[in-house]
């Protein structure tokens, strides 16, 4: 998603970029930055390929969460299901579609399948360091797909709890603290709009 304007006076360009680590889904680079009046000044950023949020309401009105442990956290944090964008080419920088890994992260955090989506936005995480671009997905018409021969099931390091909430509880829940979870708000909240306008 790039909004950038042309002849933008806060623009800056990356003159150098230098990779100080690379682990298998970010990369840390610092980025020597030069403005639009000359001068320079350095950036760390953590380099991410981009991810997906699902907000999944099944028949009964519920919202899907899984519960997980995050360790940069130091808690175990309810979430809406959520993944990140597997490379295509890393050489290149080509990640896979977000439409083709939204269903493949519901169905591995959830058990579920949905035979309906819908592209509510996307958004930056944490623009002041990290380039990962959310794209949040509404899911509904859901199915379990237990008993399916092609079940995907959680990666091996990911240990999950499924939880449903009325959809109001789950609102509740992103407003009074107990989900602190930046997507989890973002995509609760975005439902809650949705839920009022009654285009759900």
């Amino acid at each position: 998603m790039n909004v950038d304007q042309p002849n933008d006076p806060l623009a800056e360009r990356v003159g150098e970029s230098r990779v100080i680590h690379e682990g298998h889904y970010l990369t840390f680079l610092i980025d020597t930055i030069e403005r639009a009046d000359g001068s320079r000044a350095t950036r760390e950023v953590a380099g991410h390929p981009g991810a997906v949020a699902v907000v999944a309401i099944d028949d009964e009105d519920r919202v899907l969460l899984v519960r997980q442990w995050r360790s940069s956290a130091g808690q175990a944090l309810l979430e809406i299901p959520a993944g990140t964008l597997e490379y295509v080419d890393r050489s290149r920088g080509v990640v896979e579609e977000p439409g083709k890994a939204a269903p493949r992260e519901l169905e591995e955090e959830t058990g579920y399948r949905a035979g309906a989506w819908r592209l509510l936005g996307s958004f930056w995480t944490a623009p002041g360091f990290a380039t990962e671009l959310m794209h949040l997905y509404l899911a509904t018409d859901l199915r379990p797909a237990h008993g399916e021969t092609d079940r995907l099931g959680p990666d091996e390091d990911e240990r999950l709890e499924l939880e449903r909430l009325p959809w109001r509880e789950a609102v509740a829940a992103a407003t009074d603290g107990r989900i602190c979870d930046a997507k989890s708000i973002v995509g609760l909240l975005w439902l809650a709009r949705i839920k009022g306008s009654g285009s759900a």
